[in-house]
């Protein structure tokens, strides 16, 4: 008796190592089921072999396994791609717009002046810089600049700026009224000026330094050279995208 008792407490927890041997042999034997079963279900969807090596490896990787597939299957399969690639190009060329258009990077702070799929001008520009301003409880102001596509409504050279309220209340000045002679500002915006939608401009900038941030109230500020470009490229109604 007191034999046993000591072999039982030599080797305890056996049981449950046993118990464990055996999860961990039903979890294998699951994993490799499930392996085949995804594999067969491949098989079965694709209708052959041969299929699913033309779907799941790409041509430069393994010549080997292509040679198993027949060469007019093959055949048949590129005929088959090149022709959906001639249906999207087709469909990709239709949504190009056929004026000169301009994309707009907010994330990185650069544009791109384009004419069809030709770059015609790229560089830096500075968009908002999505800071708050508030007065009160009842006005506040998100310095963004909106993503979309939009158009050019209209271009005008020499602008004038007609400052909004929130020009007064950021230098903290007293708003005046619509038509006060302090609401307009020469020089500011630059030698040129594109009206995009809601107060939003292409315009120039003082502060050339600053290009490249996201420094703005939400219009976009080009360098004077890169302005006179996108100025003498875009025509009314041309298409502007921002993202």
């Amino acid at each position: 008796m007191e034999e046993n008792i000591k072999v039982q407490e030599r080797v305890p927890g056996t049981d449950s190592r046993k118990v464990n041997l055996i999860r961990y042999g039903v979890l294998v034997l699951l994993a490799l089921s499930f392996s085949v079963l995804i594999s067969l279900l491949l098989i079965y969807r694709a209708g052959s072999i041969g299929e699913v090596v033309v779907r799941l490896v790409p041509l430069s990787e393994d010549a080997s396994l292509l040679n198993r597939v027949p060469a007019d299957q093959l055949s048949s399969y590129r005929a088959d791609l090149e022709k959906e690639v001639r249906l999207l190009q087709k469909k990709l060329t239709a949504l190009v717009p056929s004026l000169p258009y301009l994309v707009v990077n907010t994330t990185h702070n650069t544009f791109r002046l384009m004419k069809q799929n030709q770059v015609i001008r790229e560089g830096m520009c500075s968009t908002g810089s999505y800071t708050i301003l508030t007065r009160g409880e009842d006005k506040k102001w998100v310095f963004e600049t909106p993503r979309g596509m939009m158009k050019v409504r209209s271009k005008q050279v020499n602008p004038v700026w007609v400052k909004p309220d929130w020009a007064f209340i950021e230098e903290g000045l007293p708003v005046p009224s619509p038509r006060h002679p302090s609401r307009y500002e020469y020089g500011t915006l630059g030698d040129y000026k594109l009206e995009l939608k809601d107060g939003y401009l292409i315009h120039g900038t003082l502060y050339k330094r600053f290009l490249g941030m996201a420094v703005t109230h939400g219009c976009i500020r080009l360098g004077d050279e890169d302005l006179k470009e996108v100025y003498m490229t875009l025509k009314s109604g041309s298409s502007v995208f921002i993202y």
